[in-house]
């Protein structure tokens, strides 16, 4: 064993606890659950996922996975290959996931993100954790455990489990130590409010609290995070993130919000990270985030010196904005820090600080509900991740989605959603490429106006007014006029032509 896993290692008494991923994965019996730091694809463990996979291929089983988010090809991804997972929670990115979640052979719990943790102190899970395993960039003399690149559940999962294996990664920087504030609330009927009212409190500790005996082995990793390459920034992406910016500038006129704004929370992947990043080039100063992952479109806030302070979860990036986190983490690591995800997307913190919420969409209706997880309606794409922790309780809420799908063949806003994830109470604003929909204080009939004129694309317009007219008049001028039977047809007309497949 290398003395760098030893220098990361600050009790010696520890050291001998250090393993080799196969004799950790040996203690992982069939049926338990196996609970994992890492949130979307950051901080999550490689070597000991990818021994247990090995295991499996010559003995077949199956284990319960829980984590804080998506996590990497090294133990989603392997895991799935060899049918390892029975049942996934709470949300998933990987394709190999997903595939055995729409064959059948996996069970998918499909979980608010904010949730998961207080679920399974609660004992709703079936359960508590057997086994923990947790990425780390070091251990404390005393035994406590400090993050990489995510907090997710992981304080969580190390309190819980009953065996946890330490996997010390030697490619993560041990410089990562302190940019953590991990705090647990207590469960009712003792919980107190979260003592956090601005983006950048600190009300926590700066690693995980877990102690010598509960550490069962230890083992050495040096594979980093599968991260995965974000999209350019398109015109669509650019005219979206235009839009909102022309509408919070409204918002600072009619003297809604201050001009720096309120915190920022954006969602994972390329649309979001194209609405942080036009930022840049806009004339807000001072700005705040608190929020899940920190991607990209943040860094570049940073060096343009227009954000003073980032709360998340988990640092996302791309591979390429990942070096240069660590190339610039003396000046970074000051204005970032992560926490726990049920702190970072807590609906108590978001109400209370007034958080800006920005999430994406796969398609929403004509009267204002969203479907963020379901391909039409049926198949699981991804999961609802944290956008319900933020839409229904944050000051302003944005959806954002292209008009169309499957190069124009698809229309993205349509009469009725083929599965609702966010209700028509729980948005304020719509926005596609097309243009944006204020929907604050309008009832259905207005909404459906609004979003039809200014988001729907120009080829589906006037089939969607037609739609809705007709609706209308046969209804007898309900309050949310449906034609219950052509609702439906909207979608299913994509399966005769072909053009979408479930």
């Amino acid at each position: 064993m290398s003395e760098d896993i030893r220098s990361r290692i600050r009790n010696k008494e520890l050291w001998n606890k250090i393993v080799s991923a196969e004799e950790a994965a040996a203690i992982i019996k069939p049926g338990m659950n196996v609970a994992v730091s890492g949130f979307t694809m950051s901080g999550y463990p490689k070597a000991v996922p990818m021994a247990l996979a090995e295991r499996m291929k010559k003995d077949p089983f199956k284990i319960n996975l829980w984590s804080g988010a998506s996590v990497g090809k090294e133990l989603d991804g392997i895991l799935a290959e060899v049918n390892g997972i029975a049942k996934r929670m709470p949300y998933q990115t990987d394709k190999n996931v997903r595939n055995r979640i729409n064959g059948g052979d996996i069970q998918y719990s499909d979980i608010h993100l904010s949730h998961m943790a207080q679920m399974v102190r609660y004992g709703f899970m079936g359960g508590k954790a057997d086994v923990a395993i947790i990425e780390v960039c070091a251990i404390t003399e005393e035994g406590n455990l400090i993050p990489t690149t995510s907090a997710g559940n992981a304080a969580t999962w190390v309190q819980n489990a009953d065996v946890v294996i330490v996997e010390v990664n030697t490619t993560q920087p041990a410089a990562l130590e302190g940019m953590h504030d991990i705090y647990m609330p207590l469960d009712p009927p003792d919980r107190q409010p979260i003592p956090l009212v601005h983006a950048d409190d600190r009300i926590g500790t700066t690693y995980i609290p877990c102690g010598l005996d509960k550490i069962k082995y230890i083992v050495q990793c040096d594979i980093g995070d599968s991260l995965r390459h974000l999209a350019d920034v398109d015109e669509n992406s650019k005219a979206m993130s235009g839009y909102m910016i022309d509408f919070l500038k409204q918002e600072i006129k009619q003297g809604r919000m201050p001009k720096n704004l309120l915190p920022l929370q954006s969602g994972v992947g390329s649309v979001a990270n194209a609405a942080i990043a036009g930022l840049v080039d806009s004339d807000f100063e001072d700005l705040v985030v608190y929020t899940e992952v920190i991607q990209d479109g943040m860094f570049d806030l940073i060096d343009a010196g227009k954000l003073k302070f980032a709360s998340g979860t988990a640092l996302t990036p791309s591979p390429e904005g990942l070096q240069r986190f660590y190339k610039g983490l003396k000046e970074y690591k000051p204005k970032i820090i992560l926490r726990p995800q049920e702190i970072a997307n807590s609906p108590e913190i978001a109400r209370r600080i007034g958080v800006i919420a920005m999430n994406t969409a796969i398609e929403f209706d004509i009267y204002g509900h969203v479907n963020s997880t379901h391909i039409m309606g049926s198949k699981m794409m991804n999961g609802i991740g944290g956008s319900g922790d933020f839409a229904r309780n944050a000051f302003l809420t944005f959806f954002f989605t292209n008009s169309v799908a499957k190069n124009g063949t698809i229309s993205s806003i349509v009469p009725m959603c083929s599965h609702f994830d966010h209700t028509e109470h729980d948005v304020d604003v719509f926005i596609t490429e097309q243009g944006l929909a204020d929907v604050r204080g309008l009832c259905p009939k207005e909404r459906a106006k609004v979003i039809i004129e200014n988001c729907a694309h120009p080829d589906y317009k006037p089939m969607l007014l037609d739609y809705y007219e007709r609706a209308v008049k046969k209804t007898g001028n309900a309050h949310s006029p449906h034609l219950l039977d052509e609702a439906l047809s909207w979608h299913t007309r994509f399966l005769e032509k072909g053009t979408m497949k479930i």
